[in-house]
């Protein structure tokens, strides 16, 4: 081949690559229909290619149709070329077992007999049945508004009190006109998305973090980053540099009980991220579902912002049902006020009144406390009995959480945890693999364990065959 012919080579396949970058782009919706694509030079200039190389490409695009050449003006995405937004593609294809659509559909639509120590709920018969089903009886009684009415649209006054005083124990200052009760936390954190994002945005996340934030974050078809966490938080020092670099418009975290890693935010850690993220004007949701399961209170970014860019949001589904669904947003009266219209716009009200009215009437009795009380025992006893079986199967945890039901364990070396959790899902048990949490793809040795839900001897069968099988290989 002479020299003229590989230059010709290469330069179809910068062209190639190019094209591929547009495609990506209208397919991910950060250029939409209408849109006017980069000027040729600028364009160049990004991808380090020839302004002719870019005229190729874009003169190819407009000849499959995909965009539109206007005289004077520039190229622009063609109006009837958008496709159908499919969440599955928007990122590189990846192996199924640690797709979090995957583990996420595995978890929800699995049946009686699949165990489950890779979802993120505790077992029906770890919540409080008996106070459920009072309030289910005496929900029977209300006025019959109550059954077959919309709900208001911040939800109910009884409820958001009752959550004022609780914030007021975490020491987050919050007036009536700051808090939304929504139907859901993945609801709550979505709607914030809504209000802050636009296609294209940044978004800053743990790496591993809770892998539905990846999830809905490809359904805003924003470009995700990731911040590796550590037992005190999210590494500062690139935290900072992250910032500098991408300006990101949104931090989405756990504080309390890091989900996967059930790490715990030290004070020091959590007013390096606030200065930090006042300097580069970061916007943060900090999702506290798990709160309750702390056996003491650790700082709290909403407390020591005062609510002014921290965004407070979480939900009962963890500690009282994930069935009745419920949950909330604390944030800025002005930010509220915008997310009650988003909320009309979307769902036409708060969440259900019966959903809200059940809980009301669980979190009011003295019993809620009491089953709070007897449940972080028992998953205290569990966490440590869940240990020593891990230890003895050579997993070791990565800390040991002050409370919780997650434990985030590493494999033994050689091992890859996708390729266990494929082995366990054909013996219908579902594993969540470390991968689905991580942006970066760098915790494949890893697994998150649901202690609660890994009581069963048949897990433990299953465990030993997988991880001796994979040893064996």
């Amino acid at each position: 081949m002479d020299e003229t012919t590989q230059t010709r080579g290469r330069g179809g396949a910068r062209t190639t690559d190019v094209m591929s970058a547009i495609r990506a782009k209208v397919a991910g919706r950060a250029l939409g229909p209408g849109d006017r694509l980069p000027s040729i030079r600028k364009l160049a200039a990004t991808m380090a290619v020839s302004p002719s190389t870019v005229v190729e490409a874009y003169d190819r695009l407009a000849a499959e149709g995909l965009i539109r050449a206007r005289r004077g003006s520039g190229f622009y995405v063609a109006a009837t070329t958008m496709p159908p937004l499919a969440l599955a593609d928007v990122e590189p294809r990846r192996d199924r077992a640690v797709d979090p659509f995957w583990v996420s559909r595995q978890s929800l639509d699995a049946d009686a007999a699949v165990l489950k120590p890779g979802c993120g709920w505790l077992p029906a018969d770890w919540m409080p049945e008996a106070a459920l089903r009072r309030a289910f009886r005496a929900l029977a009684r209300s006025d019959d508004s109550l059954l077959a009415d919309y709900g208001s649209t911040r939800g109910s006054l009884a409820l958001r009190r009752y959550l004022l005083a609780r914030f007021a124990e975490d020491g987050v200052e919050a007036s009536i006109d700051q808090l939304l009760l929504t139907g859901s936390g993945t609801q709550a954190t979505d709607l914030v998305c809504r209000f802050l994002l636009r296609p294209g945005d940044t978004v800053l996340v743990d790496d591993p973090c809770y892998f539905n934030f990846r999830a809905l974050l490809r359904a805003h078809q924003v470009k995700i980053v990731g911040v590796p966490y550590t037992p005190s938080g999210p590494d500062v020092a690139r935290f900072e540099k992250i910032l500098a670099a991408e300006r990101p418009r949104l931090y989405i975290t756990n504080s309390a009980l890091h989900n996967p890693t059930g790490a715990t935010l030290s004070l020091q850690t959590a007013h390096r991220v606030l200065r930090a993220a006042a300097a580069h004007e970061l916007a943060i949701i900090e999702d506290d579902i798990f709160a309750d399961l702390e056996p003491e209170r650790s700082p709290r970014l909403a407390a020591l912002d005062g609510l002014t860019n921290v965004i407070r949001i979480g939900s009962f589904s963890k500690t009282l049902s994930a069935s009745v669904r419920c949950g909330y947003i604390a944030a800025r009266p002005d930010w509220i006020e915008h997310l009650v219209d988003l909320q009309v716009a979307t769902s036409f009200g708060g969440p259900s009144p019966v959903a809200t009215e059940v809980i009301a009437n669980v979190l009011a009795g003295g019993g809620y406390r009491k089953h709070m009380d007897e449940l972080r025992q028992k998953l205290a006893r569990t966490r440590r009995d869940l240990g020593r079986k891990l230890a003895a199967l050579g997993l070791e945890p990565w800390l040991m959480p002050r409370g919780g039901f997650f434990l985030w364990c590493r494999l033994p070396d050689g091992l890859d945890s996708t390729d266990v959790a494929r082995a366990a899902l054909a013996e219908d048990v579902v594993l969540a693999p470390g991968n689905v949490f991580s942006v970066s793809q760098t915790a494949s040795s890893f697994l998150r364990f649901n202690v609660a839900q890994s009581t069963e001897p048949r897990m433990w069968d299953m465990m030993r065959r997988a991880l001796g099988s994979k040893m064996r290989q």
